[in-house]
């Protein structure tokens, strides 16, 4: 994937995070996606659909954009704007409570949002599950921790993130917490090689909770985060 094609649309307003383009970018580098028209892939927790966009016009699938804290309406507007309106589906949903139709999806990218939803073992079983094809991809990106809390780090996340800290964990324990089962032939995890340019790039932005964050990054999120990567291979059919 070459991120100089969407390096237009990759600003503070369409940012809230890291760079999720970055993010996205390693994952379709490790696991390449080659799907048609036809195809369709979910992208749970889009934010303002940079992600969904990228999907779109990378894999040439029909993708369904969701977020629970943007509206539908507002990134349809956007998806409007790129010329991908026709491509894109926007809803706006809980992401533990979904109305899919049920073994529609070839794919599932989730870009620095599934720890928010996520964190309980069974989760992606009962909630995600239902919703993938037969011999489907699950691709995500998320901040996490380097190892399970070592020294004071449990306490110096809390300085940053509050009750959020929890939702951090390492990419052994996030394998753990997919778990198998029925439907998984293989769950992957690593630390993802992003980490310093996603950062780098949400923290030159002129934007308020960018600005909180570089206080932290130095002596709190550098020594003891990362990304974390996950692929969920599904079984194919009998």
């Amino acid at each position: 994937m070459n991120m100089d094609n969407y390096k237009a649309y990759i600003s503070a307003e369409t940012m809230m995070g890291p760079n999720s383009v970055r993010i996205l970018a390693e994952l379709f580098d490790k696991y390449p996606l080659q799907f048609v028209s036809d195809d369709r892939i979910l992208d749970l927790g889009c934010g303002k659909g940079l992600t969904s966009l990228i999907i779109a016009r990378e894999t040439g699938a029909r993708v369904f954009a969701n977020d629970l804290w943007i509206s539908a309406k507002e990134n349809g507007k956007r998806f409007a704007e790129w010329g991908v309106g026709d491509q894109i589906t926007p809803v706006c949903e809980d992401a533990r409570n979904l109305h899919f139709e049920k073994k529609q999806f070839r794919a599932l990218i989730s870009i620095d949002s599934y720890h928010y939803f996520a964190g309980s073992e069974g989760f992606f079983q009962e909630k995600i599950l239902p919703f993938m094809k037969d011999d489907g991809v699950v691709l995500i990106g998320i901040p996490g921790l380097k190892d399970e809390y070592t020294g004071c780090a449990e306490e110096l996340l809390s300085d940053w993130l509050g009750e959020d800290a929890c939702m951090f964990k390492s990419p052994k324990r996030w394998k753990e917490i997919i778990g198998v089962g029925d439907g998984i032939e293989s769950v992957d995890t690593w630390e993802m090689d992003c980490f310093s340019k996603a950062w780098e790039d949400w923290l030159a932005t002129d934007n308020t909770f960018a600005a909180g964050d570089r206080q932290h990054f130095e002596r709190i999120i550098k020594p003891y985060t990362c990304f974390v990567g996950v692929c969920i291979k599904l079984k194919k059919a009998l």
